[in-house]
C-alpha cells in the first residue's frame, strides 16, 4: 500500500517523542515503494553515432542471399536487415550482463532460419547458448557448463560454434577452458567430446583468465569438410583449432567425431586462430604466435590441401624486413576457387598500420590494395579522428566475402564495419571503394552523460571514441569526436547550470595529435575547444590515428561552479581555478580523499561530505576555504562508492545514494534524511519536473523488488515506476543516466555495450 509522505511523517514523529528522544536530532525515514508498470510505456531509441565497435566476427548464410550477421565483444549480436539498410541488434531483451557478450555465431547452413549464439561475455560466469529458429525473432535460452570470454583476448579467432552441414542436427563448440562439445539435437544437450585431445583447463581463476598469464584461449574454431559427407549422415572429416601450447595446434577426424589425431605436417611455430574451406577442398589457415588481438609480432598464412596432405606456406610477406605483426581476418571467396583476402594484425605506427592483401591464385601471389582503398566515413564523421581521411583501421580480427557476390568484401576493426562491391577493381589494379557498413551497430561504452537546459540536449563522454555534442539525436555529429584536444576515452564531464554555454571535459588524450593534454573546456556549449592543465600534470596519452585505447591520465574529476566561474580540480589537493585553468589556488580546509561537488544553484558554493565520520565541508567564497560541521541523519560508516549529487536549479539541495541507502538533504548537508526501502541505484540523474515548479524527475538505474531496470520517480523518490521493459534491458549494463531538464519523462541512458538510449513517453 502507498502512503502519503506527509502520513508517514507524522506516525514516526508520534512514535519518536513518545520514546522521548527529540525529532530534531533524528531526521525522519521517508519510504519508498515501487510499481513495476509506468503511467505510460515508454519508447526506446539509439541516440546515434553509427559507432559501430570491435566486432570480432562476420557470418553469412552459405543459402540464403543477403542473410549475415555479425557478433560483437560486450554489445552482443546483430542481423543485417537488408530492406531497411540497417542491423538489427538480436539480444536487447536479455537481462543477464554476462550473456551480453557473444563468444560465438553459427547460422545453419542447411536451414537459414536457424540461429545459435554462444553468449558468455567473461569466463568466470555462467555462459549460454541462445538458439533461435526464426534468424533471431524469438530465442531460446540453453544454460551449458562450459565457459565463454567474449570479451576476453582471442575474442577475435574462430569461429568456435559450429554446425554440421550434413546434418544440422549436429553443433561442435570448442570452448576456451572445458575442451570440445557435442550436441546431437540442435543445442538442446551438450556432452563432452571425451577423446579430444585438448581437455581443457577448467574455470579460471577468480577474477581472472588463463591467457593474462602467457597462455592461449583454448579451441579456436571448428570446421568441417563439406564434401566428406552425404546429406541427412554427419560429416566426416572436422578441423578443430587449439591456441594453448600443445602436442599439435591442428587436430582432425576423419570419422565424424569417433577419432583425433594431430594434423600431420602442421607448422609448430605458431597457433592457428582461422580457417576456412574453399570449394575445391583446400583449407585456409591464419597462424600467430599470440591469440589477439593485442599482443601479436608474428604470423602466417597457409594452405592445406586434405586430398594429399600437402602444406603450402602463403604468407602475403615474408622478407626479413618486414614489420612486426601477424595476420587476422580471412575471407575465402565460394565462388572463385584460390581467391582470398586476409588483413594484417598488430601493424599500428608502423609503415602506415595494418594492411589488406587478396590473391587470385591460391595465395601463390599477393597484392596489397590497401593503398588504393577509399573509404567514405560520411555516416560516421568521428572516423576521420581529427586527420585528413580515416585509417584502414586495426583489429582487423575478420574479414568475409559475400558468399553470393563476389564483389561484396566486408571488414571490422576496433571501430567500426568497412564494405565494399566492386574489389574486383583491385584485380585491375583500380581503386576500391569502401563505405562504412554499420547503421543500426552502437557498440560502445558510455561513459558520462551531461543535458544542459540550454544549447545542445545532449553532451556525452564515450570509452574510446572520446565523445559527442548532439544538437540532432537522430544525426551522427557531423563534427566528429571532441577535438582540441582529442580524447581516446572522456573519464569526466560537467556544465555550468547557469551558464551552460561552459562545458569541461577529462580523459585520456591522443599523444601525437596537436593540443595535447588531459583537459578541455568550451565556452560555446561543447562545439568548439581549448586545452588547459592544471601545471605539472602528467599530459601523455595514447597513440592516435584510429587506433587508440582508452584509459585515464590521473587528471580525475574536474567540476564547474554555477556560473562556470570557477574550475576545480579534485585530483591530489583540491585546487581552484579563477582563470580557466591559466593558474590554481589550493583550496583551505578540504580533505584529501573526499569528493566535492558544486551547488547547481549558487555559483559561491561547494559541498564535501566525509561519510566515514560524519563531516560536511562547505565553501560559501566559490570554493576558496572550506568548513565543516557535524551531519545529521547519517548512518552510513563506509563511504566507498556512495555517490553525492547536487540538484539542478535548487540551493542546498544534494543526494547520497549507495549500498541500497538513499538520503535527501534540502539543507545543504547540515542534515540528511534517510529513505526507507529505497532501490538498489548504481547511477542517479535529475529531469524535468512532471508539473511547473515541481521537484525535478529521479532517473535511476538499479533495482527494485528484486527486478533490475530502469526506474522514475515524480515525487522526490516516495515511489518508482520501472521505465524500461522486458524487451529493452540492455543486459542491464547501465554507466550513466541524465534526465531533459526541457522535456518531461526524457531521459537519457549511458550503457556498457549498446551505446546511448534516450527515452521518451509514449503517447
Amino acid at each position: 500500500m502507498v502512503m502519503h509522505m506527509n502520513k508517514i511523517q507524522m506516525s514516526l514523529r508520534s512514535a519518536i517523542l513518545a520514546a522521548g528522544l527529540s525529532a530534531g536530532l533524528m531526521p525522519v525515514a521517508v519510504l519508498c515503494q515501487t510499481t513495476n508498470v509506468p503511467s505510460r510505456p515508454y519508447v526506446w531509441q539509439n541516440v546515434k553515432v553509427v559507432a559501430g565497435g570491435f566486432i570480432p566476427g562476420i557470418i553469412f548464410n552459405t543459402k540464403q542471399p543477403g542473410l549475415v550477421y555479425c557478433r560483437t565483444d560486450i554489445g552482443s549480436s546483430y542481423k543485417w536487415d537488408s530492406r531497411a539498410k540497417r542491423w538489427l541488434p538480436l539480444t536487447d531483451w536479455c537481462g543477464d550482463s554476462n550473456l551480453h557478450g557473444t563468444e560465438s555465431l553459427a547460422t545453419d547452413p542447411v536451414d537459414p532460419n536457424r540461429l545459435y549464439l554462444a553468449q558468455g561475455m567473461y569466463s568466470r560466469d555462467p555462459a549460454a547458448i541462445f538458439r533461435s529458429m526464426d534468424q533471431g525473432k524469438t530465442f531460446q535460452v540453453i544454460n551449458v557448463p562450459f565457459h565463454m570470454g567474449g570479451n576476453e583476448s582471442g575474442r577475435g579467432v574462430g569461429e568456435r560454434l559450429a554446425i554440421d552441414p550434413n546434418d544440422n542436427n549436429i553443433l561442435y563448440f570448442g570452448s576456451r577452458h572445458d575442451g570440445l562439445w557435442i550436441s546431437k539435437d540442435t543445442a538442446l544437450t551438450w556432452n563432452k567430446v571425451e577423446n579430444f585431445p585438448v581437455k581443457g583447463g577448467g574455470t579460471p581463476p577468480e577474477g581472472g583468465d588463463f591467457f593474462r598469464g602467457g597462455r592461449g584461449a583454448g579451441l579456436s574454431f571448428v570446421v568441417f569438410d563439406p564434401a566428406t559427407g552425404t546429406p541427412g549422415k554427419p560429416t566426416g572429416t572436422i578441423y578443430v583449432g587449439a591456441t594453448d601450447r600443445g602436442e599439435a595446434q591442428l587436430y582432425q577426424s576423419t570419422n565424424a567425431g569417433e577419432a583425433w589425431q594431430p594434423v600431420p605436417g602442421q607448422p609448430t611455430n605458431f597457433v592457428p586462430i582461422h580457417a576456412a574451406f574453399d570449394t575445391q577442398g583446400v583449407l585456409y589457415l591464419v597462424y600467430d604466435n599470440g591469440v589477439g588481438p593485442n599482443g601479436i609480432t608474428d604470423g602466417a598464412v597457409w594452405k592445406f590441401n586434405p586430398r594429399n596432405g600437402a602444406w603450402t606456406d602463403i604468407t602475403p610477406v615474408t622478407d626479413t624486413n618486414r614489420p612486426p605483426g601477424g595476420y587476422g581476418g580471412l575471407g575465402v571467396d565460394l565462388r572463385n576457387p584460390g581467391t582470398l583476402v586476409v588483413a594484417s594484425l598488430n601493424r599500428r605506427g608502423v609503415d602506415n598500420g595494418d594492411r589488406i592483401y587478396r590473391t587470385i591464385d591460391g595465395g601463390n601471389t599477393w597484392k596489397d590494395i590497401s593503398a588504393k582503398t577509399r573509404r567514405d566515413p560520411s555516416a560516421s564523421p568521428y572516423l576521420f579522428w581529427g586527420r585528413s581521411e580515416p585509417s584502414l583501421g586495426w583489429w582487423m580480427a575478420t574479414l568475409a566475402i559475400d558468399p553470393f557476390d563476389s564483389n561484396h568484401v566486408c571488414y571490422a576493426t576496433g571501430a567500426t564495419l568497412w564494405n565494399t562491391d566492386d574489389i574486383h577493381n583491385a584485380d585491375l589494379d583500380k581503386e576500391t571503394h569502401w563505405s562504412v557498413w554499420a547503421e543500426g551497430i552502437e557498440e560502445t561504452a558510455v561513459m558520462e552523460l551531461a543535458s544542459p537546459p540550454a544549447g545542445a540536449h545532449l553532451i556525452s563522454a564515450f570509452g574510446d571514441i572520446g565523445g559527442f555534442t548532439h544538437n540532432d539525436l537522430k544525426v551522427s555529429p557531423r563534427d566528429g569526436m571532441h577535438l582540441h584536444p582529442l580524447f581516446t576515452t572522456t573519464s569526466s564531464l560537467d556544465f555550468a547550470q547557469k551558464n551552460p554555454k561552459i562545458v569541461i571535459r577529462s580523459g585520456s588524450p591522443v599523444r601525437d595529435f596537436p593540443d595535447r593534454g588531459p583537459l578541455s573546456y568550451s565556452l560555446d556549449g561543447g562545439h568548439h575547444w581549448k586545452p588547459f592543465s592544471l601545471g605539472g600534470t602528467n599530459t601523455t596519452g595514447r597513440r592516435g590515428g584510429g587506433g587508440s585505447q582508452g584509459g585515464g591520465v590521473g587528471t580525475g574529476p574536474v567540476i564547474l561552479s554555477a556560473d562556470g566561474s570557477v574550475f576545480m580540480s579534485t585530483v591530489g589537493t583540491v585546487k581552484i581555478s579563477t582563470n580557466r585553468g591559466a593558474t590554481w589556488i589550493p583550496v583551505q580546509g578540504f580533505p584529501s580523499g573526499v569528493r566535492p561537488v558544486a551547488d547547481r544553484f549558487n555559483p559561491a558554493k561547494f559541498y564535501g561530505l566525509n561519510v566515514a565520520d560524519g563531516k560536511i565541508y562547505r565553501s560559501t567564497d566559490g570554493g576558496a576555504t572550506f568548513t565543516t560541521n557535524d551531519v545529521t541523519g547519517l548512518t552510513v560508516t563506509n563511504g566507498a562508492g556512495m555517490r553525492l549529487l547536487a540538484v539542478p536549479g535548487r540551493e542546498g539541495d544534494l543526494w547520497l545514494y549507495g549500498h541500497s541507502l538513499l538520503y535527501h538533504s534540502t539543507d545543504g548537508g547540515a542534515s540528511f534524511t534517510p529513505l526507507a526501502n529505497p532501490p538498489d541505484i548504481s547511477t542517479l540523474g535529475f529531469g524535468k519536473a512532471a508539473r511547473r515548479n515541481g521537484y525535478p524527475a529521479l532517473y535511476i538505474a538499479g533495482s527494485a523488488n528484486g527486478q533490475q531496470g530502469l526506474f522514475r520517480s515524480d515525487n522526490t523518490g516516495v515511489t518508482w515506476a520501472r521505465i524500461n521493459d522486458d524487451q529493452h534491458q540492455w543486459g542491464n549494463r547501465f554507466r550513466c543516466i541524465a534526465g531533459d531538464p526541457r522535456i518531461y519523462g526524457r531521459v537519457y541512458v549511458g550503457t556498457d555495450g549498446r551505446g546511448i538510449f534516450y527515452g521518451d513517453i509514449g503517447k
